[in-house]
């Protein structure tokens, strides 16, 4: 009784959780000390692109992950995501110069661009309908939990031990996330053998046209978390701060304490009202981190920052597939990760380009983000009032 009750805790699950916080631990645990690397290799005018060449590839690959994960099945093309982290956790000391370490910036942005992708679908071929908004809390929270270790840990690494020693305790980690897919039974039924021939994607299969709301919103919410992760680095050691990793520790805690609660609170109430709440805590902190001028008021913004993280993120993707067929899954998460790449990929090049190592920018750019923000917030206004509109007159008619 008790597994018909909870049938979302069982092994598959557990194992894609584990494999997703190792995961998400292994790329994230750059971040903090990226910008002062690439400035020591004589790049410091290119920071914006840390986060935009990334999410470049990451954006690109989506159409070809989506109709993979369809097709050859999710698990293969989870493990294909981990390997790009471990082979480039290799390659950083070895490719040294400005024009090497962009490069393997795009590489490594392919692994962002598959293993979520099929991670998202494979979540949803093993939860119930009726609780995907709890599994995807659940999953997010340990992809969070990935998200708020590795900062820390790679603030760690690099104030008491050299980069290389970081980028290989990433590849590290991206192997342990492999090792468990090993152990995983593949959700998708008659799948196939991969083909070159699968690579060929028509405009059909880049955008799902049904989850498009899901992927406005996600594009208009995430711009802001692109600028975080350019600026933030500079912005804690402005204030003092000598973990750079802390600001994004204490924005993924808040993240973590939440999303349990957020992703069944969707399941009672309904997405779109979830959503707009979230909404309106992201457009507060923003406000509150382009305010802050003390590291105290820095970290109260990175809290509530989490907090509406918390609440959107599993929203949004259980919409995404409230709103999907069931046979292309893969290509409805494509299509919100698109947005969600694009989103901080835009967001990270006007910060960067804005910025140039002109701190007191900084407050400037968060509230433009912030602006974005409340635009999407009026769009789910509008949008739902819509909605009520035609169901309305259809009811009439």
């Amino acid at each position: 009784m008790e597994k018909q009750k909870h049938p979302i805790y069982n092994l598959q699950f557990g194992l894609v959780c584990l494999s997703s916080l190792l995961f998400s631990a292994s790329f994230n645990m750059l971040i903090p000390e990226m910008p002062a690397y690439l400035s020591s290799l004589g790049g410091a005018e290119y920071k914006g692109l840390i986060v935009a060449l990334f999410t470049l590839t990451a954006g690109i690959s989506r159409p070809f992950s989506g109709r993979l994960t369809d097709t050859v099945g999710r698990v293969p093309i989870m493990a294909f995501g981990s390997v790009v982290c471990f082979v480039c956790g290799f390659l950083y000391p070895v490719l040294t110069s400005v024009a090497g370490f962009l490069f393997l910036r795009l590489l490594h942005g392919f692994s962002t661009g598959f293993k979520p992708t099929a991670t998202a679908a494979y979540v949803a071929d093993i939860a119930p309908p009726d609780r995907l908004g709890e599994a995807m809390g659940i999953h997010g929270l340990c992809f969070s939990t990935g998200l708020a270790i590795g900062p820390a840990i790679g603030g760690y690494i690099g104030l008491h031990f050299s980069l290389d020693i970081l980028f290989y305790c990433s590849s590290a980690f991206a192997l342990l996330s492999i090792l468990i897919l090993m152990n995983m039974k593949e959700t998708l039924h008659n799948s196939r053998k991969f083909r070159p021939s699968l690579l060929k994607i028509s405009r059909h299969d880049i955008i799902a046209i049904e989850v498009l709301p899901a992927g406005i919103v996600t594009f208009m919410s995430y711009a802001g978390y692109g600028a975080l992760l350019t600026l933030i680095p500079d912005w804690t050691a402005h204030l003092g701060i000598a973990n750079k990793g802390m600001f994004f520790m204490v924005f993924t805690l808040a993240s973590l304490a939440i999303r349990f609660i957020a992703g069944k609170a969707s399941d009672r109430y309904g997405r779109t009202r979830v959503i707009t709440i979230g909404l309106a805590v992201l457009f507060i902190s923003l406000l509150i981190i382009g305010y802050a001028d003390t590291p105290a008021g820095l970290m109260t913004g990175a809290g509530i920052y989490g907090v509406a993280s918390g609440v959107l993120s599993p929203a949004i993707n259980a919409w995404t597939i409230d709103m999907s067929h069931p046979d292309h899954r893969g290509k409805a998460m494509a299509t919100m990760y698109i947005a969600l790449e694009a989103g901080i990929g835009l967001g990270a090049l006007f910060a960067g380009w804005y910025y140039a190592d002109i701190i007191s920018r900084i407050p400037a750019v968060m509230y433009a983000s912030a602006a974005v923000v409340a635009a999407c917030f009026v769009y789910m206004v509008v949008r739902k009032g819509r909605v009520k509109s035609v169901s309305l007159l259809k009811k009439l008619q």
